[in-house]
């Protein structure tokens, strides 16, 4: 990635951009590590926020809405550390694989983004040596770590979705995602169904697969984890009050779980 190309481009982001990604209770007790790799929605100074006026970057596709305030309300209630992502999903998504043709979107849900097409070679990759790559490396450091000490990990994917798409109205307050791995997602979705006030989506509203994901598969998946990707509808947590509520339920299940997925 260090060719010349890069290396003549001015920095990505400057003194006044705010960091990368925010950490919440680097020294948590919990075995419980929550992941927000759409938490924020910041565009760098030098790009002008891609072009797109401020009305599209609090849509859904500049971020997962209410997902940051649920995430620190769920890391605080368990003593769980947490990983918030700064900057829009928009600018780079770092829940998607390098090769995806979605990793750097040129259009999303029927809105363009000027500041994503026509970008040289050099600016993707500047893209990924800025925000993805040492986003993914802090979360390896952090699961190495875990590993080495012998501290048990119960990885959790945090994402919020919109209620509507493409003109389907979506039927599920949540929705628990999987891959290959089932352990803790059927036994959150059966717990999440138990609740019995909810409509909960078995891999809806979106499925997982290596191609179109990078946080299950990577961090998950090719270490073995007991994970999950756990999705809220956004209409629920928009608010500082239902951020609470959810992470008040999301606490009380995950510690009624966590004794069973610990043995698995």
């Amino acid at each position: 990635m260090a060719d010349s190309g890069l290396q003549s481009l001015p920095a990505l982001l400057g003194a006044d951009d705010p960091p990368l990604f925010t950490v919440h209770n680097p020294h948590g007790s919990s075995p419980f590590v929550l992941l927000a790799d759409h938490a924020g929605q910041q565009v760098p100074r030098i790009l002008s926020d891609l072009g797109l006026p401020q009305a599209e970057l609090d849509r859904h596709i500049g971020w997962d809405i209410g997902i940051a305030g649920t995430t620190r309300a769920l890391a605080k209630r368990l003593d769980a550390w947490a990983i918030e992502q700064t900057y829009s999903r928009l600018l780079i998504d770092c829940n998607r694989p390098l090769a995806s043709p979605t990793l750097i979107p040129e259009i999303s849900d029927g809105t363009a983004i000027p500041g994503n097409l026509g970008l040289s070679e050099a600016q993707r990759e500047q893209r990924i040596a800025a925000i993805h790559t040492p986003y993914h490396a802090h979360i390896n450091s952090e699961l190495d770590r875990r590993r080495d000490a012998g501290v048990p990990t119960l990885l959790v994917m945090m994402h919020s979705f919109t209620p509507a798409m493409n003109g389907f109205q979506r039927p599920w307050q949540a929705g628990v995602l999987y891959h290959q791995d089932t352990r803790f997602a059927h036994a959150l979705l059966k717990a999440l169904r138990d609740e019995g006030d909810l409509v909960v989506g078995d891999n809806e509203p979106y499925s997982i697969n290596s191609n179109s994901d990078y946080a299950v598969p990577m961090h998950g998946e090719a270490r073995g984890l007991v994970h999950v990707e756990l999705e809220i509808r956004q209409d629920l947590i928009a608010d500082a009050a239902g951020q609470q509520a959810w992470a008040e339920r999301l606490e009380r299940i995950f510690r009624a779980l966590q004794p069973e997925l610990l043995q698995r």
